[in-house]
């Protein structure tokens, strides 16, 4: 199990530790990254969705990613209280998604009803990963243009660290590989060498914005799969920092003054219903964040409520209108320590020391393995010119329809809201990436 982990600024990091050796794979070591050996395993072509034609089994991972995302963060948000909240949804999902190959086959069942796709195959969740991973990243545009030098907004980066005395199975290499791009590195989890191989490998995946993640592992830790996620882009059409205004923000506990950014045009985004008021806000990649304020009632009770389908219908029912839109600037960190309750509360069956889900699927020794921790670290950062968003999600293992307005529309959000962040996709149209609450900002 991991212990002491820093506070954390920005990225999604996702460990999972198990009981791991390495065979049939080529190390190869570099001094520079604290004795960890990098095990090279060629990689297929990441899928590309083929536009036109439509892939079922894709769109119901796709869908279903979504609603696991809403599912989880409604499970965590009831924690909160008047703090605020941040989560990455999607960077708990990779990581799972990834072990439904090594669950055995009387609990993969449940790990897929888990993430909303029974019936799926492992197979087509591998397919599915892959297509997104390719639209998420935006290879399409590296492909299409000369220099294939795309900058994508996005980063997403998945990796397996495995302890020196144990035997990473092959087969679940090339599929972590293949499908999720995930590397596979060797360290020693009985020295802090493995503390310093990991936070690198963290602050490379960030562009320096995460280090001294971990402080210690414990020394019975063999292996941890981790996933990085980091996102930064700019606004298409950017808040005027000149209209930026101080007001009052009506917080749960008290009231305070903040500086308010200000959207008043024609022809903007926007959903009414007699719940709530909602916004998105695009970024120049694509993509966007919706800002969604409640009518009534308080923000985590719209969050916990929040699922796709309604998400899908503020989408699907927005209209272009004039208004304006007060925002308050917010930055939001979040530690979310009982991300392994609302695992085991969403039906996740991997914690189960007694039936050792994991044993036979990731290690070639005959040893239980489960999942025996989780816990995510999260930021967010809004303002005038873009968001940053990152998270840090830990899982330690164990090895034994609206009417039109009629005049133009006032969002006012001086009072608690919630917002979601989302990337394009074929098969999933806008997928969650980060959803959060703003309680004070």
């Amino acid at each position: 199990m991991m212990r002491k982990i820093k506070k954390v600024t920005s990225m999604l990091f996702a460990c999972l530790f198990m009981g791991i050796s390495l065979t049939d794979c080529t190390i190869v070591t570099d001094s520079k990254r604290n004795s960890i050996n990098i095990v090279k395993v060629d990689a297929k072509k990441l899928q590309a969705p083929t536009y036109g034609e439509m892939d079922s089994s894709a769109q119901a991972v796709a869908n279903g990613t979504n609603v696991f995302a809403f599912k989880l963060s409604a499970a965590l948000a009831k924690n909160i209280g008047h703090d605020n909240f941040v989560c990455s949804p999607y960077s708990v999902w990779m990581p799972l998604a990834a072990l439904v190959n090594a669950t055995d086959t009387k609990n993969q069942d449940a790990l897929l009803k888990a993430l909303s796709a029974s019936g799926i195959s492992a197979s087509d969740i591998n397919r599915a990963a892959s297509r997104m991973l390719y639209d998420l990243t935006k290879l399409r545009y590296n492909e299409i243009m000369d220099n294939g030098q795309y900058h994508n907004p996005l980063k997403i980066a998945n990796a397996i660290f495995v302890g020196k005395n144990v035997t990473l199975r092959k087969d679940f290499a090339q599929t972590f590989m293949d499908f999720y791009r995930g590397n596979t590195m060797s360290v020693d989890f009985e020295s802090n060498d493995a503390v310093k191989a990991v936070n690198q490998w963290a602050n490379e995946q960030t562009e320096g914005l995460i280090t001294d993640l971990v402080q210690e592992f414990d020394p019975k830790t063999i292996a941890a799969i981790a996933n990085a996620i980091y996102f930064s882009d700019r606004w298409d059409l950017e808040f005027n920092p000149n209209e930026t205004s101080n007001g009052v923000f009506h917080a749960q506990t008290e009231d305070k003054t903040v500086p308010y950014m200000l959207h008043e045009s024609d022809g903007q985004t926007y959903y009414e219903d007699d719940r709530v008021q909602a916004m998105p806000l695009h970024f120049k990649s694509g993509g966007g964040m919706y800002i969604i304020l409640p009518k009534s009632g308080d923000a985590v009770e719209l969050l916990s409520s929040m699922t796709n389908d309604y998400f899908n219908e503020i989408q699907q029912d927005s209209i272009q209108a004039t208004g304006k839109l007060l925002l308050p600037r917010f930055s939001i960190e979040s530690d979310v320590r009982k991300l392994k309750d609302a695992l085991i509360e969403l039906g996740v069956p991997l914690f189960d020391d007694k039936s050792a889900p994991l044993k036979g699927g990731i290690i070639e020794e005959n040893i239980p393995v489960w999942l025996s921790d989780a816990m995510q670290k999260a930021i967010i950062k809004v303002d005038e010119k873009g968001t940053t968003a990152a998270a840090v999600t830990i899982m330690a293992m164990a090895g034994s329809s609206m009417p039109m307005p009629t005049k133009p529309f006032e969002m006012i959000c001086n009072k608690p809201f919630i917002f979601v962040l989302y990337e394009n996709t074929y098969d999933g149209g806008s997928q969650v990436l980060f959803t959060g609450i703003v309680n004070k900002p």
